[in-house]
């Protein structure tokens, strides 16, 4: 699994002698990776850049420099979105959120937008959606679209390798969210929840997703919608 379990913090440190250690490695790390931005010459490709930017912006959230883990996404979304690569703009738009400066949601609804609307990992789909459970109060209706969401493109997106310990994640998070809603225990009450809350149509809940997006960002879109829309396959 490569997206799921993302921690901003230090992990692995026992005792302050291990942060202590675990902070030098980061910063050993970054110093390597500042030096790599400096050598790029002015006509470099910007993806290079821009995939060092992330790197950098990752180590940064890891020693808990925020504002600077911040700038860095917001500069790494701007060239990977003018690139249309977009699971590197979701990566980008993670970092933005879990630095948690002015615009955590705004950075978080942009994300989740292209995170469903390209086949981008649906891994970091559910990370993103799973945000967005964090974020909302649990007699809340959009955490519950945002769960059956990241279990809807789970089974659709998934590949064979990762497909099964995906599909329980999802299942957790979805389950999570029924106890926490309406404290669904058993099956039989779990599908009749889904039912009564018409999780079990993707048109209907995919249209309330965008509802809570819209709420998110309020008119602060990072990307043209319109113009990306137009580029999608037609049915």
């Amino acid at each position: 699994m490569k997206y799921i379990n993302l921690n901003p913090s230090v992990q692995g440190a026992e005792d302050s002698e291990d942060t202590q250690v675990a902070s030098e490695i980061l910063e050993t790390k970054l110093a390597g990776i500042e030096q790599k931005l400096a050598q790029l010459s002015a006509d470099a490709n910007p993806i290079e850049r821009a995939n060092l930017l992330l790197d950098s912006a990752y180590t940064n959230l890891e020693l808990e420099k925020d504002v600077k883990a911040w700038q860095l996404g917001h500069k790494a979304f701007k060239i990977f979105a003018d690139a249309e690569d977009w699971e590197a703009t979701v990566q980008a738009a993670d970092i933005i959120y879990n630095a948690n400066q002015s615009d955590p949601l705004v950075a978080l609804g942009n994300g989740v937008w292209l995170a469903v609307t390209f086949p981008i990992d649906p891994e970091l789909s559910a990370v993103m959606l799973d945000h967005i459970v964090d974020e909302t109060p649990s007699d809340s209706d959009g955490g519950a679209v945002a769960a059956v969401t990241a279990h809807y493109l789970a089974d659709l997106r998934a590949d064979d390798k990762n497909r099964e310990n995906l599909l329980f994640f999802t299942n957790q998070l979805l389950a999570k969210v029924a106890r926490r809603h309406s404290n669904v225990e058993k099956q039989a009450d779990f599908e009749a929840w889904m039912k009564k809350m018409e999780l079990d149509s993707p048109a209907d809940f995919l249209g309330r997703l965008s509802q809570v997006l819209n709420v998110m960002v309020q008119d602060d879109w990072w990307v043209d919608r319109d113009a990306l829309r137009k580029k999608l396959p037609q049915d």
